[in-house]
């Protein structure tokens, strides 16, 4: 808590006091002149530029820090003697604070931000019921008016907010309105017509032991005054997220459930969040948990009407801001040709009849397509669908905060590649949306949350503020290309083409108006594989001649392009490359084809509409068409004029591309080879290409090739326990009797060289909303490829090796938040290795409580045959890393071992394919 100066406001009074003090005695004389000096300081010294009026949020760029993670500004607040400060331990207060930040602004600035996010600097509870976690990250309040003593001062805070404004940046504060922290529970016994039954107190948790500030402090229902009040909804833990009932008013992790239907707590929450923005200058907030709260109260917190307490939007006006931005946490995650979860986030900005709600929300579904395809190498077709719908479901997705990774999910590094990063942030900054960096994405962070500052956890014992670090010098070009080129904050994107099959070419142009290109339009193309992929025939939307201006690219700046014949464009693309050209108003004669090249048409006997399964196939956009449908390899021709050799192209892959000659006649035919093709929903495309601009039409196909299963092995029920048989759960009762881990049967499925491993388990859950459809359980899957005799035995980060003489090469990881594949070079007992693409396809039939885990072929080296592979597969369960394991279990640590001892619950044994 701190404590206001006292100021004399009468100048006669004040002398008075001070002859009444000559009488009293010199000390207190002395005293008093000091505190005259003291005014006279603050009558001299420049007001506090706390108050600006809004920018225009499409232009910003956030930095969001957790600020005890960020800086120490002020080594004396780190340890309030509860336990709670525990240097190099991530589940304790490292000591950033607000003077850190503060320090730290030319840092924030130079990389290109326009605002500073802050995780919620109010006063929290430090340390969890059983202290096995603490409140570092600000999310457990105990009062929502008053700075957390770890962060520092309200005045630290108010120096902040005047720092970030005399640079004409913005500060952004992350608040919650949905819960306080841990400080009651229910016993099994609890009913929802008597709160009073199985109430458990946590009273002894510090600082103190409930929240001070009121109405809050009426948390006890065996108080009739409490219970009357009805501040919270007396409610345990979540089971079931997809129980609407459960998921608004139960508690989520333990953490006391706010009744904001009750005026009163809204008005508690107006008063306390509208007091950030008077005392302090705060320009927008974040709201965590959203969707754990009813759309409509964001109603009344932004547009009460209320004299003493009113909404945000009336308080912030006040102080001369006319556009306060107020963008929500809604962890929803759409799958390819779905928006359901965009629709349900587009619900927290307008209501059913069009009302305004919260000014915006955080984009997740475009954070899933951005990992899927660059971090994971699905399709580009995955992410140009998603856009198409981001600007079908969003009234202003330039409102929308956009992200590739945050303090809740892996860093994106954790299970991708820089080269992989610098294209999502490429997209992110060329795309409708606040771009928002996560601190330590600059310094290539691969661990959640570690410091960067020495002595905090997991800084690798440095400070980590590197100007010169390629990361965040590439970060600060592309900011600087977003602020010359306004079209990328508030134009409209249209998608020119995305590969289907596999990862590859990507393409859109971005339009001051929507739909119309025109000079001053932009194009950003990519090649999301490891190999050179061709983008034939781009159309531009532009006349012949029309001249693009190379602007950015992550492998140098591109060389101006001229728009050909027709307003086509065809590009040979580098891997994992990235470009930017800016329409101009210059012209050029076009350059005219070296030749023709043509591709016949398909067999009509070939031509289908629908899969097999009735699904339309038609890529992500589910247009309906027809398209050719093949078991095997196919033969396909056409005809060359003036070309004397041309290469037959499919999906892009110019690696793979197929040396043809034209006979005298100018006839030209050439086998397909679709080994590697399993998918049957995946269109693929093939084309003739001579060369510059010299290319045939798209002939598009589906390979349609059975499955064959090779393992069906069972396993045994109830083994779930280690491999000495002692380890337990954790005690939290999201686990329980569910007994997630254990692993019943394991079916082996191949096509050519494609692998499908189905899992079967006692039991799928997914209490906590899990993008991939479960949680409680992750997998890893270890591969060894059949004909090698290198490859690794250790089992990073799992405290142990592979068993049976077996030696990995690929490792998979998959759980409810997270998707990744690693070579084995480059890992060791600590480090998981070499991120690799493609990864892994999921899919979960909770019904049959399966996983299904796809490789493509190309993911497994291409082999023609998976005969003599083998596969060994784990459980445990994953969160930021895996989980902790020790003597006792705790509410999400393991039972029954030591820390170092073996992260694996149930295995498979080694499982050679035949």
């Amino acid at each position: 808590m701190t404590k206001n100066n006292t100021h004399f406001t009468c100048p006669g009074l004040k002398y008075f006091v001070l002859g009444l003090l000559l009488l009293i005695g010199g000390p207190l004389l002395a005293a008093g002149r000091a505190a005259d000096a003291v005014s006279a300081r603050h009558r001299t010294a420049a007001p506090l530029q706390l108050h600006l009026p809004s920018p225009d949020w499409r232009d910003q760029v956030l930095y969001f820090v957790m600020t005890d993670r960020f800086a120490d500004g002020d080594p004396r607040n780190n340890d309030q003697g509860a336990g709670e400060y525990r240097p190099g331990d991530d589940s304790r207060y490292q000591g950033g604070d607000l003077a850190g930040l503060t320090r730290q602004l030319d840092y924030i600035q130079g990389l290109g931000a326009t605002g500073l996010w802050i995780t919620p600097p109010v006063a929290n509870q430090w340390v969890s019921p059983g202290g096995s976690d603490t409140g570092y990250h600000g999310y457990w309040a105990q009062h929502f008016k008053q700075v957390d003593p770890h962060l520092g001062s309200l005045a630290d805070y108010r120096r902040l907010s005047d720092a970030l404004h005399r640079r004409g940046m913005r500060l952004v504060q992350d608040i919650v309105v949905n819960h306080t922290g841990n400080y009651f529970g229910y016993g099994p016994d609890w009913t929802a017509d008597d709160p009073a039954r199985g109430y458990l107190a946590h009273a002894g948790t510090p600082p103190v032991a409930r929240p001070m500030q009121p109405p809050f402090d009426r948390n006890d229902p065996r108080d009739p005054v409490a219970r009357r009040a009805g501040i919270y909804h007396w409610t345990p833990d979540v089971r079931d997220y997809n129980d609407p009932l459960q998921e608004q008013r139960f508690q989520m992790g333990g953490l006391d459930d706010l009744n904001t239907d009750n005026p009163v707590v809204r008005r508690a929450l107006r008063a306390s969040y509208g007091h950030w923005i008077e005392a302090v200058g705060v320009d927008a907030f974040r709201v965590d948990t959203a969707f754990y709260v009813p759309p409509g109260y964001f109603a009344d917190f932004m547009f009460s009407r209320d004299a003493q307490a009113p909404g945000m939007a009336e308080v912030a006006r006040r102080t001369g801001r006319s556009d306060f931005l107020v963008f929500g946490e809604g962890f929803g995650i759409d799958r390819p040709g779905d928006d359901t979860q965009a629709r349900r986030i587009e619900s927290y900005v307008r209501g059913p009849e069009g009302q305004a709600l919260m000014s915006g929300m955080l984009n997740f579904p475009l954070y899933g397509a951005l990992g899927d395809v660059f971090a994971r190498g699905r399709p580009p077709a995955e992410l140009a669908d998603r856009i198409r719908r981001m600007l079908k479901v969003h009234r202003q997705p330039h409102r929308m905060p956009s992200f590739v990774d945050n303090h809740d999910v892996d860093r994106f590094l954790a299970g991708s590649s820089e080269a992989g990063l610098r294209q999502a942030l490429l997209a992110l900054m060329t795309l409708p949306g606040i771009p928002v960096i996560y601190y330590g994405t600059e310094q290539g962070f691969t661990a959640q949350r570690a410091a960067m500052f020495a002595a905090g956890a997991g800084s690798g014992g440095r400070d980590r503020y590197d100007t010169g670090a390629p990361l965040y010098r590439a970060i600060a070009e592309l900011a600087a290309m977003r602020r010359s080129h306004r079209v990328f904050s508030r134009g409209w994107p249209t998608v020119l083409h995305g590969n289907e099959a596999r990862a590859g070419a990507l393409a859109w142009r971005v339009d001051r108006q929507a739909g119309c290109a025109a000079a001053g339009s932009a194009f950003v193309v990519f090649n999301t594989g490891d190999g050179d992929s061709l983008l034939p025939a781009m159309a531009t939307g532009l006349p012949a001649g029309a001249v693009l201006q190379g602007v950015h690219g992550l492998h140098g700046r591109p060389q101006d392009l001229v728009v050909g014949p027709g307003g086509w464009v065809t590009l040979q693309l580098a891997s994992r490359s990235g470009q930017v050209w800016v329409a101009t108003s210059k012209r050029s004669s076009a350059v005219a084809a070296a030749g023709t090249v043509t591709i016949d048409a398909a067999d009509p006997g070939r031509m289908a509409g629908r899969g097999p399964a009735g699904r339309a196939l038609a890529g992500y956009a589910m247009r309906r068409e027809s398209v050719e449908r093949h078991e095997g390899d196919f033969a396909v021709g056409g005809t060359a004029r003036g070309v004397q050799a041309l290469q037959l192209v499919v999906d892009g892959d110019l690696s793979q591309a197929l040396a043809v000659t034209p006979d005298a006649s100018g006839r030209w035919q050439a086998l397909v080879d679709s080994s590697a093709m399993v998918d049957p929903d995946h269109r693929h495309s093939v084309v003739a290409w001579a060369g510059g601009q010299t290319v045939s039409a798209v002939r598009s196909f589906r390979v349609v090739r059975p499955w064959q299963t090779v393992v069906d092995q069972a396993d045994p029920a109830g083994d779930d326990h280690g491999p000495d048989g002692r380890i337990t759960y954790p005690t939290d009762p999201g686990w329980g009797e569910r007994r997630q881990m254990d692993l019943r049967h394991v079916r082996v499925d191949t096509a050519g060289g494609a692998l499908r491993l189905v899992l079967t388990m006692n039991q799928l859950s997914r209490s906590w909303n899990p993008p991939n459809g479960f949680d409680h359980v992750a997998f890893t899957v270890f591969i060894g490829l059949p004909g090698r005799d290198d490859g690794a035995k250790v089992m990073p980060l799992q405290h142990t090796e592979v068993p049976g003489g077996m030696r990995w090469h690929l490792r998979l990881r998959a759980g409810g938040w997270s998707n990744a594949l690693y070579s084995w070079v480059g890992a060791t007992a600590g480090s998981e290795g070499k991120a690799v693409i493609p990864g892994a396809t999921l899919a979960v039939d909770a019904a049959a409580a399966t996983v299904s885990l796809t490789l493509p072929a190309a993911a497994l080296g291409g082999l023609k045959s998976l005969s003599g592979l083998r596969l060994y597969v784990t459980t445990w369960d994953y969160d930021g890393g895996y989980r902790p394991l020790g003597p006792q279990a705790g509410p999400h640590s393991m039972g029954g071992g030591t820390a170092d001892g073996p992260r694996v619950m149930d295995d498979s044994g080694v499982i050679t394919l035949p």
